[in-house]
């Protein structure tokens, strides 16, 4: 129990210690965020593809189709990253373009699998996994990495709110159906966690995060906190539907790498949401 203890605690360290390390040598250096989450995308993609696999009774993805959806991936990633950089919009299209005509036309030459199944699976990868942490790339752009990285620390601390909340007094199920160990009262200590901090910030040490006015901060932990709580509820979800445990076993003590950015699928586009409406950028 302590051995299983000590190795989630060393795996989730060094998961948390890249992307800090990654977000605060940004934008001095780029090759660290470039290589970590375009990594992540990859990973996703492949636990995911291998979730629809165990509902699959046919024969499993060829390796050119998974290869081909893998660059997609990549795909995504990139054109936003080129797309901050005031590429041309004809040639940020070219390449989304040129891989939906070639997955499609690879479906024909593959009568065996069930279409709507296969298809799925890919372009799932693109909508769940790439595009949301492509939009890093556009919340940095937005504000910058020290808010990223505030953001970051919001979901860690919803999630450490949640969990120590939820085992000293969880009584009411949150979500039963799909969770059964979240609690109300675990989600409730999570916001509150993550608001406190906030708040805290915007009085000790604003500059770690870039911190803005402090409703707008605040008003983001709350935003994190609850569609990070939503991330981790799908990702549930879909790993129910699947019947497996966890989505990989990469990161010991903590499954794959969707169970630990499952929160940030949902958080991301949230976050874009939040900042354009209440920032009008």
């Amino acid at each position: 129990m302590i051995k299983n203890i000590i190795i989630r605690a060393i795996s989730g360290a060094v998961y948390i210690a890249l992307i800090i390390t990654s977000l605060l040598l940004y934008p001095n250096s780029n090759i660290v965020f470039n290589v970590i989450f375009p990594v992540f995308i990859v990973i996703g993609q492949l636990e995911l593809f291998k979730m629809f696999d165990t509902m699959n009774d046919e024969s499993s993805r060829s390796w050119i189709v998974t290869g081909l959806d893998l660059a997609g991936g990549l795909i995504v990633y990139a054109t936003m990253r080129m797309a901050l950089n005031n590429v041309s919009s004809g040639l940020l299209m070219l390449p989304i373009a040129m891989y939906l005509v070639v997955r499609l036309v690879i479906q024909l030459y593959r009568p065996s699998l069930n279409a709507m199944r296969s298809l799925s699976a890919s372009f799932m990868s693109l909508a769940y996994i790439a595009l949301p942490v492509a939009l890093l790339s556009l919340i940095i752009d937005m504000t910058s990495s020290k808010l990223l990285l505030g953001v970051f620390a919001f979901i860690w601390l919803n999630d450490t709110g949640a969990f120590l909340t939820g085992v000293a007094c969880g009584r009411h199920k949150l979500f039963e159906r799909i969770s059964p160990a979240k609690t109300w009262e675990g989600f409730v200590g999570g916001v509150a966690f993550t608001v406190l901090f906030a708040w805290l910030t915007t009085v000790w040490h604003s500059e770690w995060f870039g911190t803005p006015e402090a409703p707008v901060w605040m008003g983001l932990a709350v935003v994190v906190a609850l569609s990070a709580t939503l991330g981790d509820l799908v990702e549930s979800l879909l790993k129910r539907t699947a019947g497996v445990k966890d989505s990989g076993h990469l990161i010991p003590g903590h499954g794959g790498i969707l169970d630990r950015i499952d929160s940030l699928l949902l958080v991301s586009p949230a976050v874009v949401i939040y900042l354009s409406i209440l920032l009008g950028i």
